[in-house]
């Protein structure tokens, strides 16, 4: 009997379905099913574990938080502890009758360490089966039937790999999240976590908040005149762009005539080259211009990986192999109705030749789709996504955009200015991939010469340079993958960390006081921590393992000792960190302004009942109170509503879309919102 070994229990039903062309059955109707199918005459049994089946952690006598020095964590024991004995025994009582196992797990670190911990269980009870891999990008019957057919060894290099990483956050979060949270005296559910990867992340985040607090923003004014030629008019900007004084600018407007000159007309054309393939980081961002968020969009992606319709999401290559059936996936995915035209126009070209990234690997082809989906079958968010990737991949076989430019000099009494025009003359794989596509702008026809006529008051505006933009998930994974921090698989759940801790609010993505504190404070008087540097220098270490150039052992020691370093200046500063995490704490704690009496309003826990509700700072003196919501994470705005003169606060609650309201409950807008009654 061969026992298939997989991530999830839907990847085994469809692994399982293909292998057996439809006759697998689930032996018995429990939360692990075993599915049972025979194929060229032999059985085969396939069950799906649940991600890890085993985690990492210190033995017992670690765990009492305030009876253990930090410090103790670094150089302790690392165990392994069953997450699920019950799954873990049916797939050991399994295993007990197999001849063969084979690890269908998904090929990456992650998916290769699930799969040696479950050898190592099996092991236990059949130490001498015969184990073999079955390596896959898609879950498609052509990918899987070919896999199954010529199965390979399992990657125990780099299994070790995603071991030491495993080991590696354990050491380092636990121990420095202990230290953190002992030291502030900010225990329970409300700890303060430090980890390698999320420290330096919020340190990119609170460092563009420093650069907006820092920017000066200075005034300018800008001049237009709104022109007609015949039927059509169109804009026209002073050529000097901005004014630097309202003098200036106003003695400009002062001297402009009725009437304009077209002096010069410049046309031209420009190619833009189609994009490249996605890997995990362009999807994320794509996905994050359409308002997902970054774990949502990796959650409906791996959703559709495990349900055939899009290949294994979790990849760097952004260059297809040749090995790729390029047609034979615009054949598949025209049994979509919206593709149908788009993949027969491509279909019909001699040669499919499609753009290339600059990362290539191996291991996975760029995200791309594997069969046609339609509305009916996905919910409306998985669509998008779905939508999204299969746009992407004909864009990359697609033929470059031609976009003309004009560009019309003109004089307006004594003053000069510019109008500009665009307009695509090609639609290359602009029809494919619509995402981002610019707007249109068609001036008239203009010659040299060309007199046009002046429609109203030429408009003068203010304005102000703004400050450098805030993250949004998007650029943040950018920016991390750019420096090396964490990797495809985990940089969406990194963020999702620092939202559920508290440390940021909003996309784009502002920093709280408290997130401030901890990284200004961990940066003053431990700054490696804060630093890409050691974290990307690690990451490199672990690719070493995955090559068999370095040991598990090795990196993992390596990692101990820079921790010893970090953790001996925290201790030889521990007050100073922890008074700095206080006041980031007190400082989140405040609403803002009492509309009463102009004293702080501030987050106050009930003694009594231990239910929060905001309080103004100058009780007894001032009495004013509003109610809170008694779950989620309370973000001050610094806005204050029109209507009441009360300050607005965020509510971010995990899993949850924040909530923007005023804290009092009189507010005419709220008694606007509530519904009448008789």
């Amino acid at each position: 009997m061969k026992l298939i070994i997989t991530e999830k229990n839907t990847t085994a039903r469809r692994i399982s379905s293909i292998l057996s062309d439809g006759r697998a059955r689930a032996m018995t109707k429990t939360r692990n099913p075993v599915y049972a199918f025979e194929t060229n005459g032999d059985e085969v049994r396939c069950i799906g574990l649940k991600g890890h089946i085993l985690k990492v952690d210190f033995p017992p006598q670690y765990q009492q938080w305030q009876d253990v020095e930090p410090r103790e964590l670094i150089h302790a024991d690392i165990v392994k502890i069953p997450t699920n004995k019950a799954l873990i025994k049916t797939m050991q009582t399994e295993a007990r009758k197999a001849d063969e196992i084979i690890i269908a797990t998904d090929f990456d670190r992650e998916g290769e360490l699930i799969g040696v911990d479950a050898i190592n269980k099996i092991r236990e009870v059949n130490s001498d089966v015969p184990v073999k891999r079955a390596r896959f990008s898609a879950l498609t019957p052509v990918e899987i039937k070919r896999v199954f057919s010529s199965l390979e060894d399992p990657y125990y290099d780099l299994a070790s790999a995603g071991e030491a990483r495993q080991d590696i956050d354990l050491i380092w979060g636990a121990s420095l999240t202990r230290f953190i949270s002992l030291a502030s005296t900010r225990l329970g559910k409300h700890f303060l976590s430090v980890g390698r990867v999320q420290s330096p992340t919020l340190a990119l985040i609170v460092d563009k908040e420093k650069e907006r607090k820092a920017f000066v923003s200075t005034p300018f004014w800008t001049l237009k005149i709104e022109c007609v030629k015949g039927d059509d008019t169109f804009q026209a900007t002073h050529a000097r762009d901005r004014f630097d004084t309202e003098e200036e600018a106003i003695g400009a407007k002062s001297r402009l005539e009725k009437t304009a000159l077209v002096k010069e007309v410049k046309n031209s054309e420009r190619n833009i080259k189609p994009p490249i393939p996605f890997n995990t980081t362009g999807l994320l961002t794509a996905a994050a211009a359409l308002g997902f968020s970054a774990a949502k969009a990796m959650s409906i992606a791996e959703n559709l990986y495990m349900n055939g319709y899009i290949s294994y999401p979790r990849v760097d290559n952004t260059v297809y192999p040749a090995s790729l059936d390029l047609r034979g996936i615009l054949r598949e995915i025209s049994g979509c109705p919206e593709f149908t035209p788009l993949c027969a126009s491509l279909l019909q070209q001699d040669k499919l030749t499609p753009t290339r990234g600059k990362k290539e690997t191996t291991d996975h082809p760029p995200i791309h789709p594997t069969a046609a989906a339609s509305h009916a079958r996905l919910s409306p968010q998985e669509w998008k996504i779905y939508e999204l990737v299969a746009r992407r991949f004909m864009a990359t076989l697609a033929g470059e955009a031609v976009v003309l430019s004009v560009r019309a000099d003109l004089a307006c009494g004594p003053e000069p200015f510019v109008a500009r025009g665009s307009r695509t003359a090609e639609e290359g794989w602009y029809r494919y991939y619509p995402y981002g596509r610019k707007k249109e702008i068609v001036l008239p026809h203009l010659e040299v010469g060309d007199v046009v006529q002046v429609d109203g008051p030429p408009e003068l505006k203010r304005g102000e340079t703004q400050p450098p933009a805030r993250y949004n998930q998007g650029k943040l994974i950018e920016k991390m993958e750019e420096l090396g921090l964490g990797t495809k698989s985990t940089r969406h759940s990194i963020i999702e960390g620092l939202y559920e801790r508290g440390y940021i609010y909003g996309d784009p993505i502002t920093p709280t006081e408290t997130g401030i504190a901890v990284t200004e404070a961990l940066r003053k008087y431990a700054g490696v921590i804060s630093s890409p540097d050691m974290t990307a220098a690690l990451e490199r270490d672990m690719d070493a393992i995955a090559d068999g150039a370095e040991t598990q052992a090795e990196v993992v020691d390596k990692s101990r000792e820079i921790l010893s370093e970090v953790m001996r200046l925290l201790e030889k500063s521990k007050e100073e960190v922890a008074k700095e995490i206080r006041n980031g704490i007190k400082e989140d704690r405040i609403l803002g302004t009492c509309p009463e009496c102009g004293s702080n309003l501030r987050i106050v826990k009930a003694k009594k009942s231990k239910k929060r509700f905001v309080g103004c700072s100058g009780y007894p003196d001032c009495t004013t109170t509003y109610p809170l919501p008694q779950t989620g994470t309370i973000m001050p705005t610094g806005e204050i509503c029109p209507d009441c003169n009360s300050p607005k606060v965020r509510v971010v609650n995990k899993g949850r879309r924040p909530w923007t309201f005023c804290l009092d409950p009189d507010c005419p807008t709220k008694k606007e919102a509530k519904p009448k009654t008789e």
